[in-house]
């Protein structure tokens, strides 16, 4: 052979070497891939990307936080955060640690409980490996720089859209006790 030849050969196996992801890549792009399915799953778009509630999600937003809070009668109205990395209006100075947490036991980094309206409880049940890659998926999110108003105490006036969760009054006549 020619060094021509062999020069030719070693640039074409260094070329499809470079062309190749290396494992940790594509492990790393599975775990980003069934984090983006078990977040659409799960329904977080719903609450955490604004304009759901109307009918109209600015996907370019997506799950950068929600402009309607839910209102629950003596706690207060709460608003689906911004689960993007954005650092100061989103989760972008939470740890792996710190964000896993939240989900899955309704405590954020501060000591906050999650609203009620989070379904945490359910997402207790995920395994350590579903908890990484929904961790891992919101943490390779674009940052969206949109922070949610709120929360807001029951006797705070919130400053956005509200949807009031209301017990039906059979509900309320059954927690009124003996009569």
């Amino acid at each position: 052979m020619t060094n021509t030849v062999l020069r030719l050969a070693f640039m074409t196996i260094a070329a499809a070497t470079l062309l190749v992801p290396s494992s940790g890549a594509v492990a790393q792009n599975t775990q980003i891939q069934r984090g983006k399915y078990l977040v659409g799953l799960a329904g977080c778009n719903d609450c955490h990307t604004p304009g759901y509630f109307f009918g109209k999600p600015d996907m370019a937003r997506f799950l950068g936080g929600s402009e309607v809070g839910f209102e629950i009668p003596g706690l207060g109205v709460f608003h689906g955060p911004n689960l993007t990395p954005h650092p100061e209006a989103g989760i972008g100075k939470w740890s792996t640690k710190e964000i896993a947490t939240a989900i899955t036991t309704g405590r954020r980094p501060d000591g906050r409980v999650l609203a009620p309206i989070m379904p945490w409880h359910a997402f207790a049940n995920l395994t350590d490996q579903d908890v990484h890659a929904i961790v891992a998926f919101l943490k390779s999110l674009p940052p969206v720089d949109n922070k949610v108003p709120g929360p807001f105490g029951p006797n705070e006036q919130p400053t956005s859209f509200v949807m009031k969760i209301v017990p039906p009054s059979a509900a309320i006549k059954a927690d009124a006790g003996p009569k």
